[in-house]
């Protein structure tokens, strides 16, 4: 492509070609989650473990509870206390939610719909074999495989696997994403802004990504337009052992771009640094050791689009989840009417109202300046616009990545 250009998922490939799944660790339970299964998990055990009352009710043999008929009371189960004996005919057990089906019985008689005379059980309604019993391994049986490798453990998958009965799940290690931002014209916020400063954003934005990307993150500050300043920072990153080292600003080739000069001199191997894209054309991508390392841009919105794009797709190869480079776009009705594109692929901060298709209609923003946080926030979604797209009219099906 024109002028060092590199299509976008050709970028992507690069990127994710470099990774490797971390180790392996066991953590407790209640530490993993979020955290992405190493290993296949398979059921130590069988949900009910036997049948079980779904009602609170009278476990009864369905072959006697007919309307009308009148059954003896001979004990009692509940959750936890199951009624050791054996129900014969004309027989019934006081039975709870949860409480083991006595042997004999195979059917509820819930009590909204029976009499108690003393020991006695009147059926106001004939039952069914099965009726409000699960059966045994209802739920999933010792030995089923029932999350796999690569799944994010969230709420759901994390009470399965207790279920399951496992106290401490295999996971792959978080790996650590360190950001450095770089440019003397920035200052931490509440720090005092020079008159030729703006306050630094960036770095706030991308740890929060990568951390609600299941890693740990490390801010690293902001070094100074130097390579005294850049050493400093970089080798903290090397003592920290960093497994992504993010870079915000420099990452261009102007005189105070000292970014890729830095990390070439201590061995970076440089995959690239120009993408085919808008926002976020300067963009390095690199190793240095087992560092992999991506300078972003140093204007907020495309930083933030940069580590949508690229950065999330890395920290979920590096933890070993299966569908890391999957397209994350879906399709949407056109809202406006859109000019032909250039030789890049745009990435349009919009909003996303509801379309009588069932579709999500997408209504891009007129101003799309990269350096416009607020209208970032504003956004639903991004509306992508490959390169050379012809002009498209409002009505037209696209595709959006939803923030």
């Amino acid at each position: 492509m024109a002028d060092g250009l590199i299509p976008v998922a050709d970028a992507l490939a690069r990127i994710l070609n470099a990774a490797r799944p971390m180790p392996v660790e066991t953590v407790p339970l209640h530490e993993a989650a979020f955290r992405t299964l190493a290993a296949d998990l398979a059921a130590t055990r069988t949900q009910p473990p036997f049948p079980a009352s779904a009602m609170d009710g009278y476990a009864v043999r369905a072959q006697d509870c007919v309307a009308g008929a009148r059954l003896k009371k001979i004990g009692e189960a509940a959750a936890g206390r199951a009624f050791h004996g054996t129900m014969g005919a004309g027989e019934t057990v006081r039975i709870f939610t949860g409480a083991p089906v006595p042997e004999g019985a195979d059917a509820i008689l819930i009590q909204e719909n029976a009499s108690v005379d003393g020991d006695t059980i009147i059926a106001r309604e004939t039952v069914s074999a099965g009726r409000f019993v699960r059966p045994r391994g209802l739920d999933f049986a010792e030995g089923d495989v029932l999350i796999q490798k690569g799944s994010v453990l969230n709420a759901r998958a994390l009470g399965l696997a207790a279920a399951m009965g496992h106290p401490a799940l295999p996971v792959f290690r978080q790996p650590l994403v360190s950001v450095l931002a770089t440019g003397d014209e920035l200052v931490r916020p509440g720090e005092p802004v020079g008159a030729d400063q703006i306050v630094a954003s960036n770095s706030y934005a991308v740890c929060a990504m990568a951390r609600a990307k299941g890693a740990r993150a490390l801010d690293l500050g902001i070094a100074r337009d130097t390579m005294a300043s850049l050493n400093d920072a970089l080798d903290r990153a090397e003592d920290e052992g960093t497994n992504i080292l993010v870079t915000l600003g420099g990452a261009s080739v102007g005189d105070h771009d000292l970014v890729q000069k830095a990390l070439t001199a201590r061995g970076m191997q440089l995959g690239f640094w120009k993408i085919a894209m808008r926002p976020g054309k300067p963009l390095i991508f690199g190793t240095l050791k087992d560092t992999i390392i991506l300078g972003l841009p140093g204007n907020p919105v495309s930083s933030i689009v940069c580590t949508k794009l690229f950065l999330e797709p890395l920290i979920a190869a590096l933890m070993g989840q299966p569908d890391a480079g999957a397209d994350p776009s879906e399709p949407a009705i056109l809202g406006a009417d859109m000019a032909e594109n250039d030789l890049r692929q745009d990435y349009v901060r919009a909003r996303l109202e509801t379309d009588p298709s069932g579709l999500p209609r997408v209504i891009p923003f007129g101003k799309q300046d990269s350096s416009m946080l607020r209208l970032l926030t504003e956004s639903d979604a991004l509306l992508l616009r490959a390169p050379f797209a012809p002009a498209a009219k409002a009505g037209e099906q696209v595709r959006v990545i939803r923030l």
